[in-house]
């Protein structure tokens, strides 16, 4: 019997142990494809869509895709849950993407980037403060202001002065502060919902409260002229589909596997990700500065990760 008993544990660990490796992989390949959403709305900005037409059209095809394999259960268990869900679409949708477009009007790419690239320094403070199983020990920490360091060194890319804007820095932090509390809030509904129909609650839940800021402040924009150009319809295409349904399910699934703190931390990369799609697609420049940055960020993610198995 204890053979057998022993065998079945193996089995049991080693399927755990591929589990949380394709989760990982997952993760990074998620952060890779939102590292290069940065590009993709350069580019539909340049064409003359706003901030808040790229969100609407991202999320009503991500919404419309997911649909197809997440349409039998429409409500939650309890209406608490329900309540959750709408916070998980304002907070991971429409007000996060609001307070982060609005926070570049007012302050600079850079100290938006970095401000909001906090994001896993306060999710971690937060989980500490209301899971006990997520509190970081000394060398994640350690580790993560590493990885934040690092990635403040890629964003900078040479630059050695930030330009502090009370009102755009201030908004910068709600956008990181929202994100956190989405990590915060899925941790809890994930015990009881796939990540399908979460994600698919927050793509309705996000549409439907981006509506009074398309109606007040930023009408919608419908010219079929500017819809119909490849550059726009193609990158449409790829926020909505790839970067949003199918990255928002992988990424809600690997918030359950990882552990939210772990997971979180990987987020760091998409600065790396973005600064090397944009000198690939948009011709920027990497300085020294970004190299050494990238190097910072890589060893303060492996000395968090490895604290963390």
């Amino acid at each position: 019997m204890r053979p057998i008993f022993y065998k079945k544990l193996m089995v049991n660990n080693w399927i755990e142990s591929i589990k949380q490796n394709l989760a990982l992989v997952t993760a990074l390949i998620v952060c890779a494809i939102w590292g290069e959403t940065f590009v993709s709305t350069k580019i539909l900005l340049e064409d003359g869509l706003m901030p808040s037409d790229i969100f609407f059209y991202r999320f009503a095809l991500g919404y419309i895709c997911i649909w197809f394999f997440s349409y039998k259960r429409l409500w939650a268990d309890n209406w608490k849950d329900e309540l959750l869900l709408i916070a998980l679409g304002i907070m991971g949708g429409s007000l996060y993407f609001l307070t982060e477009n609005m926070a570049l009007m007012y302050s600079t790419a850079s100290n938006v980037a970095i401000l909001v690239g906090s994001t896993p320094l306060i999710t971690a403070v937060l989980l500490a403060l209301f899971y006990k199983d997520e509190r970081m020990c000394t060398r994640q920490m350690i580790g993560s202001v590493l990885a934040f360091s690092g990635m403040a060194l890629v964003i900078l890319n040479g630059q050695l002065m930030l330009h502090l804007n009370p009102k755009g820095d201030i908004l910068a932090l709600c956008a990181s502060l929202t994100w956190a509390c989405y990590s915060l809030i899925i941790k809890k509904l994930s015990r009881n919902y796939n990540a399908l129909f979460i994600t698919r609650k927050i793509f309705i839940y996000g549409l439907l409260t981006i509506l009074p800021y398309l109606w007040i402040e930023s009408p919608l924009l419908v010219d079929i002229n500017v819809l119909s150009k490849p550059a726009v319809w193609v990158n449409l295409l790829y926020l909505g589909v790839v970067a949003s349904m199918l990255c928002f399910v992988a990424w809600n699934w690997t918030l359950k596997r990882l552990g939210t703190v772990r997971a979180t931390n990987i987020i760091y990369l998409q600065s790396f990700w973005t600064m090397f799609f944009s000198y690939l697609i948009l011709d920027e420049h990497i300085t020294l500065m970004a190299i050494c940055g990238t190097a910072t960020l890589i060893l303060g993610m492996y000395m968090a990760g490895k604290a963390a198995t």
